[in-house]
């Protein structure tokens, strides 16, 4: 577990806390009501009383529930001071969240730089091998050609399905954490990622139509029944299988390049898609909550450095390595017969990559 995630479990804990003893306080202060209730109640029998036996019993009953709410209001002073002490202790935890999150985003700014460099480095040695090998001529003239023909901008878009009567996943990480990669890459401003939450089955058609998005990123639960699960009016389990997920890409806009299923016993989908599609990316068991955010926050990083698909799945099996999460195998690309996998970049290249290209291919004329 990282610094950072244990920080952040600490501070949750430190809510929790917080929260639990709000409650108590409250219930407490119902208490001192009611006492306070009663005491005014007794005391309004003693004054209309002229029988001394029985005001004489009102005083000591008032006097035993003054004695209580006393009590009772020590417990608040008690309950108060130990969330003033949880609160300083939140605030301290959230400065070291602060701090690390500063750390990590210095970390991921140097391997962006060292990314961008290895990336410059490998333009270099393509010039180079396109200088000694002319049969290249033609290849490189149809790479560049599509990488010209990529928007200046793409956007991704991020279904999130997580039903009541489903275990919940924590996919509001899993989206802050993507965010975070994408404006730490290279490309960052020419990735744009639009999120639908609670995603019911007809969303997915308003979502493309009115978006267009390049990338598809289902996030959520399957079934090993090859179906996925969205939410229905009621925010309950709507299952929608795998056939109506095929026709919906069929019959969406030709701007889709690549559909990613994260979630669990999703590669029936992905295999089935991909002959609609570029490529796309399914899982082929169940996949842990950690485990599917790691993986997809890695891939969205190379994405937006401007590697190809099949760069970027590599990357993100490495990420899962790196952070020791025995899932590396569960993820699996699906890429379209009729495309070459090297080749399939989503994210267009800067002007001055694209340039470099125009000259060394037109050297090669």
């Amino acid at each position: 577990m990282s610094l950072l995630n244990s920080y952040r479990r600490t501070a949750q804990r430190k809510r929790e806390d917080i929260a639990k003893l709000q409650s108590d306080k409250a219930r407490v202060m119902s208490r001192i009501a009611q006492l306070s209730n009663r005491i005014n109640s007794a005391s309004q029998s003693a004054s209309r009383t002229t029988n001394s036996s029985i005001l004489n019993s009102k005083m000591r009953e008032i006097e035993r529930l003054q004695k209580d709410g006393a009590r009772e209001e020590k417990k608040v002073a008690d309950i108060e001071k130990r969330i003033g002490q949880r609160q300083k202790e939140l605030s301290q935890e959230e400065s070291k969240i602060a701090r690390e999150e500063k750390r990590e985003m210095g970390k991921l700014k140097r391997e962006a730089d060292k990314q961008a460099n290895e990336h410059a480095r490998r333009m270099k040695d393509i010039s180079s091998t396109l200088q000694e090998h002319g049969e290249i001529h033609s290849a490189t003239y149809t790479i560049l050609q599509e990488l010209q023909q990529l928007p200046d901008k793409i956007k991704v878009l991020f279904l999130a399905s997580n039903p009541l009567d489903q275990n919940h996943l924590r996919l509001d990480e899993e989206v802050r954490e993507i965010t975070t990669q994408i404006r730490a890459s290279r490309h960052r401003d020419s990735v744009e990622l639009v999120s639908y939450w609670a995603a019911r089955p007809l969303d997915i058609l308003q979502a493309l139509n009115e978006h267009e998005p390049a990338i598809i990123h289902f996030s959520g639960h399957g079934s090993d029944a090859e179906e996925l699960v969205f939410q229905d009016a009621q925010g309950c389990t709507k299952l929608v299988s795998k056939d109506a997920i095929v026709q919906t890409m069929m019959a969406a806009s030709g701007s889709i390049r690549l559909v990613f299923f994260n979630a669990c016993y999703s590669r029936p989908q992905a295999e089935a898609v991909v002959q609609h599609v570029d490529a796309a990316i399914g899982m082929n068991t169940g996949i842990g909550d950690e485990a599917a955010r790691v993986f997809s926050a890695a891939f969205y990083s190379a994405i937006g450095f401007g590697l190809s698909v099949n760069t970027a799945f590599e990357q993100a099996k490495a990420a899962l390595m790196l952070e020791d999460i025995p899932e590396e195998e569960t993820p699996e690309l699906f890429v379209n017969p009729d495309r070459l996998i090297d080749e399939l970049v989503i994210v267009k290249p800067k002007e001055s990559n694209l340039q470099a290209l125009k000259t060394e291919e037109g050297e090669l004329g």
